[in-house]
C-alpha cells in the first residue's frame, strides 16, 4: 500500500495528545517517527508509547542502525557512494550527489560533520541556504539545487535520515563550498532520524542521538 505523504505537523504540547490508535494506525511509517519525536520532545509519552508500539510491529518500523562502537574501536568510513548503495538509494550523480531518495520514500541526506552546531543533546546543522550576495555559492550548483529539491521534500513527507560525512576542507574554505571529493568518507553505520525546517529561507536539520538497533554483520 502507498504511503501517505502527508506530514506530521508539530502541535503545541496538549494538541499532541488527542491522537488515537486509530488515528496512528493510518499514518505511514516516516509519519509516526515524526510524531514519536515531537511526542518524545514535548513529554507526551501516551503517544510517544503507542508509537513506539506501532513501528515495533512494523517491518522497517525503526531504521536499522548499526551496532554502537566500543571504545576504541575506530569508526567505519565508506565512500559516499557506498554508503548510499548499502541504503537502497541510487545516486543521481556520482561526483556531486549529497542525497537520494530510498525505495521506501526516504529522504537520505549527507551531513558535514565539521558543519554540526551542539546545543545539549540537539544537534542542528545548516542544510540549504539562499545565494545572497554570493554568500552560498554553492546553493547554485546542480548539488545545491538537488539539496534543495531533497530538502522540501522531506519537509512534505515529515521526516528525513541523515548520514554523516568526514572530509578535510582546504583551510579558510567554507564547509559547504567544498564539494564532494573522493577523499570523503561516510559513516553508514549510524543513521540519523532528522527533522527538517525552515528558518527564514534557509533549511536546517535537528537530530538526537539516533535509536539504535543491533546488526551484526555490516559489508
Amino acid at each position: 500500500m502507498k504511503e501517505s505523504r502527508t506530514a506530521v505537523r508539530v502541535t503545541p504540547r496538549g494538541r499532541i495528545a488527542h491522537w488515537s490508535r486509530e488515528q496512528l494506525d493510518k499514518l505511514s511509517t516516516l509519519e509516526l517517527r515524526a510524531l514519536l519525536a515531537n511526542a518524545e520532545r514535548l513529554n507526551e509519552t501516551e503517544v510517544a508509547a503507542l508509537c513506539t508500539e506501532i513501528l515495533s510491529a512494523r517491518p522497517r518500523g525503526f531504521a536499522v542502525v548499526r551496532r554502537e562502537r566500543q571504545p576504541g574501536e575506530a569508526r567505519k568510513l565508506v565512500t559516499r557512494t557506498r554508503a548510499f548503495e548499502i541504503h537502497g538509494v541510487s545516486l543521481r550523480n556520482r561526483l556531486w550527489s549529497c542525497g537520494g531518495i530510498r525505495t521506501d520514500g526516504a529522504v537520505l541526506l549527507t551531513l558535514r560533520s565539521e558543519e554540526t552546531q551542539k546545543a545539549g543533546a540537539l544537534s542542528t546543522s545548516l542544510l540549504w541556504a539562499p545565494n545572497v550576495a554570493a554568500s552560498h555559492p554553492w546553493s547554485d550548483t546542480p548539488a545545491g539545487q538537488e539539496r534543495l529539491e531533497h530538502c522540501r521534500i522531506a519537509i512534505e513527507r515529515g521526516a528525513a535520515q541523515g548520514l554523516m560525512t568526514y572530509s578535510k576542507l582546504t583551510p579558510g574554505a567554507a564547509a559547504e563550498a567544498a564539494p564532494p571529493r573522493g577523499g570523503d568518507r561516510v559513516d553508514a553505520e549510524n543513521v540519523l532520524e532528522l527533522r527538517v525546517e525552515m528558518r527564514g529561507e534557509e533549511y536546517w536539520a535537528s537530530w538526537t542521538p539516533a535509536r539504535r538497533v543491533v546488526v551484526n554483520t555490516f559489508e
